[in-house]
């Protein structure tokens, strides 16, 4: 068969493109201009429309914000990694992911996001997780306090995400914890009282404020990592019991599925 010919890439998308790469060159900052209408229709050659479609579509990926008025035009906005995450996630949940795919990245990413983080924390971020760990050491009578408990111990792991100098590895991590979150959530993972999961993560996020505390990166590694093995038993005997529940509650589904 003869090849296909080539889609023509639309100007602008290619004005979308240098935009971008105007953006990475120059290391904008969330606040400053990118070119404006006058700017562009100059510098390609356009019609206003071309570059309003261009603009249009900066905006809609959230890269820009458009102001009106004097001093108005297009300019760079604060990105908000969330509906990346989201989207990601629910594409995720689509595919069935569970606590035991979610920990075969952990068990990675953790060790090296919390290592990285030492000699970063502020007095600010300590006192962070000082009052976490006080607040997930109470162990919970209901099952709001159980499901609040099970988030308090993953926001542990977020505000080591946020000091983390790299950004690509602190997006990941904290994204690996919102799969968490949702996991707990959806599955209600929270419900069967597991007061040891809740001491064990409470152990070890003590060890790892004393290992901070001393500036041993290597320490706060080998912690991080046997938290993750722990943790990863923890969840999967959590998932367990849910299904167990859900089959006794739906006697009929086992069978209905094939199993």
């Amino acid at each position: 068969m003869p090849p296909r010919p080539l889609r023509r890439t639309k100007l602008s998308d290619i004005i979308v493109q240098d935009v971008k790469r105007l953006i990475v060159a120059e290391c904008l900052e969330p606040g400053d201009r990118v070119p404006s209408e006058p700017e562009l229709i100059a510098q390609y050659g356009c019609s206003k429309g071309t570059v309003r479609e261009a603009l249009k579509a900066l905006q809609v990926e959230g890269l820009v914000t458009m102001r009106t008025g004097p001093g108005g035009g297009a300019y760079l906005a604060d990105a908000d990694p969330e509906p990346a995450s989201r989207m990601l996630r629910n594409f995720l949940h689509f595919r069935h992911l569970d606590g035991e795919g979610v920990y075969q990245i952990r068990k990675v990413v953790e060790p090296e996001l919390a290592a990285s983080v030492t000699g970063r924390l502020t007095p600010e971020r300590f006192a962070a997780l000082e009052d976490n760990v006080a607040e997930c050491s109470r162990h919970p009578e209901t099952e709001e306090e159980q499901h609040r408990q099970r988030i308090l111990e993953l926001e542990f792991h977020n505000i080591l995400a946020d000091a983390c100098p790299n950004p690509l590895l602190a997006f990941i991590g904290r994204f690996l914890n919102e799969m968490l979150r949702d996991l707990v959530v959806l599955k209600k993972a929270y419900v069967p009282e597991r007061h040891q999961f809740g001491d064990s993560n409470v152990g070890y996020h003590r060890l790892l404020l004393a290992a901070y505390r001393e500036g041993d990166a290597a320490r706060v590694r080998a912690i991080m990592l046997a938290h993750m093995h722990d943790a990863e038993r923890h969840m999967s005997a959590l998932e367990g019991e849910m299904a167990n529940s859900f089959l006794l509650e739906f006697p009929g589904r086992e069978a209905s599925r094939g199993v």
